[in-house]
């Protein structure tokens, strides 16, 4: 084993943190060069500890780490983006949680995967500055399906093949993409799917980030699409997500507070 093995030096994101004994933390880490890792930080709870400030979920943060035993070893902690813009924002940092809760369930265990870095480095990036981070969040999990090997099928019926027309049709999170109306009727557990819903999904799918800002859709089809995405990524990942609710939380009281004024 030579020092690469045993020696990452890493740019990385703090995904989850558990204490672990009197005064350490034991944290999931994502890292550009190993991928998503347990590392141990000793004494990073006592108060004159360096480190603490630093490895804060919502940082992109520079680690030295050593292999140790069971997990590596956190040995040293830097911040290069603190996304403070984030940080004062509930809105924004409950969305930044969903993509960590998304890279923690579908990540690989200690495989790096640069495009999947380089993706939420962007995304956090994108939900900083964004008024509105709708498409962010779009656009980013299509993305981490399309990586992970999940990418829904949104052009062709998936049972008989037929090129889907510019018409309502239905979404199987089973089948692994969109059913045309004739097929749809025939199955259970599937989501009707709204021809605007399924045209903007396609137009994410196939577009660059830059090309899907000018895009300006009505509230309820950015709900539609919500919830048609939370239903394949929870088919998928076999359990329910957090994040989500909360978001909900959040958005209703901003709206209500809007309506009261």
């Amino acid at each position: 084993m030579d020092d690469s093995d045993r020696i990452i030096n890493s740019e990385a994101f703090v995904i989850t943190q558990v204490d672990y004994g009197e005064a350490d933390r034991l944290y999931t880490i994502f890292t550009r060069s190993k991928g998503k890792i347990k590392a141990y930080a000793h004494g990073v709870r006592k108060a004159k500890s360096r480190k603490a400030g630093h490895l804060q979920t919502i940082s992109l943060i520079n680690l030295m780490l050593a292999k140790g035993k069971s997990f590596w070893v956190i040995t040293q902690a830097d911040t290069v983006e603190p996304y403070e813009k984030i940080k004062s924002d509930l809105v924004k940092t409950a969305n930044a949680f969903y993509i960590f809760e998304l890279i923690n369930r579908f990540a690989p265990e200690d495989e790096a995967v640069q495009p999947l870095f380089n993706l939420v480095k962007d995304t956090m990036t994108r939900i900083s500055v964004e008024d509105d981070v709708f498409m962010v969040k779009k656009f980013f999990e299509l993305r981490l399906l399309k990586i992970t090997g999940y990418m829904p099928n949104l052009t062709t019926c998936i049972q008989c093949g037929e090129t889907i027309l510019p018409e309502d049709q239905y979404f199987s999170a089973e089948q692994g993409g969109v059913l045309c109306p004739r097929c749809g009727v025939r199955f259970s557990n599937v989501r009707k799917i709204s021809m605007l819903a399924l045209k903007y999904l396609r137009f994410i799918q196939r577009s660059t980030y830059q090309e899907l800002r000018k895009a300006r859709l009505s509230q309820t089809v950015k709900e539609e699409m919500n919830s048609i995405m939370l239903y394949y990524l929870t088919y998928i990942n076999e359990r329910a997500f957090n994040t989500p609710f909360f978001i909900h939380q959040i958005e209703e009281n901003d709206l209500n507070k809007g309506i009261g004024k």
